[in-house]
């Protein structure tokens, strides 16, 4: 089910307004008839709507618009808290439904069925409710964009006063749309120094919902933000997540609040100080803003503050529906599941490593063959953004053809800068291969074997029963500064080139995203509605170093993260589990779902130990060695046979009756 929103100018009477996606700004809702019998659905909407909001239904029928969301059929409000659908008729079959609200969906995998029967003519369900499972997650982004800003790493330098105070921050979209009634935006921006002060119907973008998160608070959920915002703890991670229409005709008022010790119950704060974000800053989908504060009072610099900001564009061509989503279901059969670590497993660590390159088409299939339920595998862009299965951000490049390489006779290159024609006809090496001038493959020539397979072709090669976990490789900021490697592409157009290889190669196979990157995870998350993501941590490590971004540090606050974002789940480091078992039942218990990987699953006693914890799938190298199944089968593989085997089972039940029947005739 989908939040809709309204696109009139916020001068036109709300009653004009309609909310649509993506479609005419105005669409009138009317009753459909079909032939000589009316049918009337009404749903209970059991949370508040915005004013702006409508609902809306969608199903497998022209009338109700065939799963497209641009074509939903719009509900009119009716008494007290329900939506009614006009009158229709469904025709003489069964038909399947979902109703569709505003920023929020229905993701029941079986809809709802209409049953066609005579002498009803009416309906009355409840939003999210279906035959007592409730299931309602976020939409994914159509025509809009999402803002994230966050604040971590106690990110205020203020002086004076407010230097120990606890601070409050709200953070408010203003509209700079020049419209009849404003004269300019400067002076619109000096008349409104706070949202809260100042009541200006010119202010307010046509559509802008506003949130925020805490995820140092007990509940880590996105609400709407309080008229003074929202308290800055120490060490607090406050991201507010704002969604807008107009990207471009939208500047963003921080607001910072403070309340004095003396303060009576029920006394406003004191509005501390302010700052504009202007669009011009927002151009780039990530960046971070040192900003000053003004004084609120005296109009001074009042100190510094420091935002973490990702923007997030809808995916284009749109190529999704609402028929069906993925984004947050896990079977509860599928535990203890086996993944295949790039493949067959980490190939350069150890000179005994495996014998099969890793991330190439041969291991892949390697593992497949000794009975990995999944294969996990890293996805970078090469320079002509052909998505491509490669672990390291860095290749070595040899300068001279001949047997004996010297120490000068390799270049280490970012990977990002050659095209995918060069990397497949260079004579590229491994970074570890380029450190110790020692090669480790020489079976290149035969094709499964070569490194840098697309995406594409691992998705058309590979057995369709295999489950695919698609790690998308992201250079990361360590605590200390510094970076894995520059990247030079935009991170929406780096996400987007994976997300359309997927969605045009993937058919009905099951893939999970993850990514140790948070924004990136978002990102996958709300620029479509079909695959889970899956955040991967590394958690508290003494092995790797700290990343700057606290989310990335913790499981706790990984929990908190997956959470607030609705992902699916996270992917934990083993080191971090095993010496801190309770986080796994604690993530169980958040309603995640929970992988691990680690040199430590290199172990079928450990690995059958995580699987008594519960872990609900299990990532680790060569398949064919430390398997703990008894039969070296795929789990999709076996259900699918399963499914099939009852299927015929029920075919040959129903041509054994229709044969007794017909038996039964011919003696009567």
């Amino acid at each position: 089910m989908h939040r809709w929103w309204y696109m009139e100018d916020s001068n036109k009477s709300k009653e004009n307004d309609v909310a649509t996606f993506s479609a005419p700004r105005s669409r009138p809702i009317v009753q459909r008839q079909l032939d000589d019998r009316k049918w009337t659905y009404k749903v209970h909407i059991p949370i508040p709507l915005n004013n702006n909001e409508v609902v809306a239904i969608t199903g497998d029928c022209e009338q109700l618009g065939n799963w497209k969301p641009n074509d939903v059929f719009l509900m009119e409000r009716v008494e007290g808290d329900c939506e009614q659908l006009g009158n229709w008729k469904p025709n003489d079959v069964f038909l399947m439904e979902r109703s569709v609200h505003v920023r929020q969906w229905e993701t029941h995998l079986n809809p709802r069925s209409i049953p066609v029967i005579a002498n009803t003519l009416e309906s009355f369900d409840t939003f999210g409710d279906y035959e007592g499972v409730q299931k309602i997650d976020r939409g994914w982004l159509t025509s809009e964009t999402i803002f994230q800003f966050s604040f971590y790493n106690n990110p205020f330098m203020l002086t004076g006063k407010a230097q120990n105070k606890l601070i409050y921050v709200k953070l408010t979209p203003m509209n700079l749309r020049v419209s009849s009634e404003a004269q300019d935006i400067a002076a619109l921006l000096e008349e409104s120094l706070s949202n809260d002060t100042r009541e200006n119907g010119t202010e307010q973008p046509a559509y802008a919902f506003t949130e925020c998160v805490s995820l140092c608070s007990d509940e880590a959920k996105l609400e709407p933000v309080s008229q003074f915002g929202r308290a800055y703890h120490p060490d607090d991670i406050l991201i507010f997540h704002i969604t807008v229409t107009e990207p471009e005709n939208v500047a963003y008022l921080i607001d910072l609040y403070t309340y004095s010790s003396r303060t009576c119950q029920g006394e406003p704060p004191r509005h501390v100080g302010y700052h504009y974000i202007l669009p011009n800053l927002l151009k780039k989908s990530e960046g971070q803003l040192e900003l000053s504060v003004t004084c609120a009072s005296k109009h001074r610099p009042l100190g510094m503050m420091r935002i973490e900001y990702v923007k997030i564009s809808p995916l284009n061509p749109q190529k999704l529906n609402l028929k069906t989503s993925y984004i947050r279901h896990w079977n509860p059969k599928w535990k203890g599941l086996e993944i295949g670590h790039r493949g067959s497993g980490t190939s350069f660590k150890s000179k005994d490593g495996n014998l099969i390159r890793e991330n190439t088409i041969a291991s892949l299939k390697k593992a497949v063959t000794h009975g990995a339920d999944m294969v996990e595998f890293d996805v970078q862009l090469s320079k002509d953004l052909v998505p491509v299965i490669y672990h390291d951000f860095s290749v070595y490049v040899c300068l001279k053809r001949k047997k004996q390489i010297d120490t000068n006779d390799m270049l280490e290159l970012p990977m990002a800068e050659l095209t995918l024609e060069q990397l497949n006809n260079l004579k590229v090496y491994h970074v570890e291969e380029g450190k110790s001038r020692e090669p480790r493959f020489f079976d290149e020539d035969l094709d499964e074997h070569q490194p840098f397979p697309t995406l594409a072709k691992a998705l058309e090669t590979i057995d369709p029963h295999v489950g695919f976990n698609v790690e998308v490789k992201w250079s990361m900021r360590y605590s200390d500064g510094t970076w894995d490697i520059n990247v030079t592409t935009d991170k929406n157009r780096y996400v987007d080139s994976i997300l359309s290889v997927v969605l045009n190669h993937a058919g009905n196979r099951r893939i999970v995203f993850s990514c140790f990157d948070p924004d990136i995870c978002t990102m996958l998350r709300f620029k479509q509605n079909l695959y889970p993501v899956m955040f991967l941590t590394c958690g508290d490590t003494a092995r790797y170093p700290k990343y700057y971004d606290p989310r990335c540090n913790s499981h706790g606050t990984a929990i908190k993260s997956a959470c607030a974002m609705e992902l699916l789940g996270i992917v934990g480091n083993s080191e971090d589990l095993l010496k801190n078992q309770e986080s796994i039942q604690q993530t169980i218990d958040n309603g995640l779902i929970i992988f691990c990987w680690g040199e430590e699953n290199n172990c079928s006693n450990t690995i059958r130990h995580l699987k008594n914890l519960g872990l609900h799938a299990i990532i680790y190298d060569k398949m064919d060695v430390f398997s703990t199944k008894e039969r070296k089968e795929n789990i999709f593989l076996l259900e699918a046979r399963e499914s099939q085997k009852e299927i015929l089972q029920n075919l040959h039940e129903e041509k054994k009756k229709d044969i007794l029947d017909k038996l039964a005739a011919a003696v009567e």
